[in-house]
């Protein structure tokens, strides 16, 4: 990835220990592109700390769902189950700004084409919506809302709390596998340097320690509705686009939520 300046270039190299340097500054820039969360302090210079940024990735997932929960646990007791699971969903895409909902209708619209590659990526950048994308919304919606309704009110919050984390994971071991597929800049470019399978390493690291606290099954299963998602996809991507783009990794980030909320359907007290 060429760089236009020495100074870009050292951006590219040193994007963890930007972070570690600026951890504030990189946070919040996540913060920013991943939340509708009204935090200006810096914003001017978020150019620069994009890419640092990717570290807190699942943090901003954690406190995502943090906030979600927090505002469903006010429900939990008052009303259904299934309507609790209904605002949970309605916040986790609300906070988010419906960001990555749109990554999935751009992608299904994309990659449900029988179009060649260059074609696909010219109809996922198109702002119109077609029917694959939104079976594919609908779809997604109908097995997370499922899946959530299908838990006990005591341990709706818990799924709630990981799932967003798992997802911005998600997000990032995706992008360490797969090279960007547009030859031009695009949204998902902000985030791409040398660094980016480091910066995986330690978001899984962090995303399996926050597991293995709550439970041996909750690790297991977190590893496995992680990866099984990023897996399939990002072969999918490959194969159909030649790599990822924003949408794809907005796309994986829902996919990895669905399957988390499923897989936690499967463990023993928490259905």
């Amino acid at each position: 990835m060429a760089a236009g300046s020495t100074g870009e270039s050292d951006q590219l190299e040193n994007s963890i220990m930007l972070a570690l340097s600026h951890p504030l500054a990189t946070f919040l820039a996540g913060i920013r592109f991943l939340s509708i969360i009204p935090i200006s302090w810096n914003q001017d210079r978020d150019g620069r700390f994009f890419r640092a940024s990717l570290i807190w990735f699942p943090v901003i997932g954690l406190l995502i769902g943090g906030v979600t929960a927090t505002l469903v646990s006010f429900f939990i007791g008052i009303l259904p189950g299934s309507v609790s699971a209904f605002f949970a969903i309605v916040l986790l895409a609300g906070i988010s700004g419906c960001l990555h909902l749109d990554g999935v209708a751009d992608s299904f619209d994309g990659l449900l084409s029988s179009r060649p590659r260059t074609r696909a990526l010219e109809i996922m950048r198109d702002s119109h919506i077609g029917a694959m994308g939104v079976i594919a919304i609908v779809f997604l919606l109908l097995g997370k809302f499922a899946a959530l309704s299908s838990l006990s009110t005591e341990n709706i919050l818990q799924v709630i709390i990981l799932m967003p984390m798992a997802g911005r994971t998600a997000i990032v071991l995706t992008m360490s596998i797969l090279p960007y597929a547009r030859q031009e800049d695009g949204l998902g470019m902000l985030f791409y340097s040398s660094e980016t399978r480091k910066v995986a390493v330690v978001v899984t690291a962090c995303v399996l320690m926050v597991s293995a606290l709550i439970s041996i099954y909750s690790l297991i299963l977190m590893i496995v509705t992680i990866m099984l998602p990023v897996t399939f996809f990002a072969f999918w991507c490959h194969k159909k686009l030649g790599g990822a783009t924003g949408d794809t990794l907005g796309a994986v980030c829902e996919l990895t939520e669905l399957s988390v909320a499923v897989g936690f359907c499967l463990l023993p007290g928490l259905g």
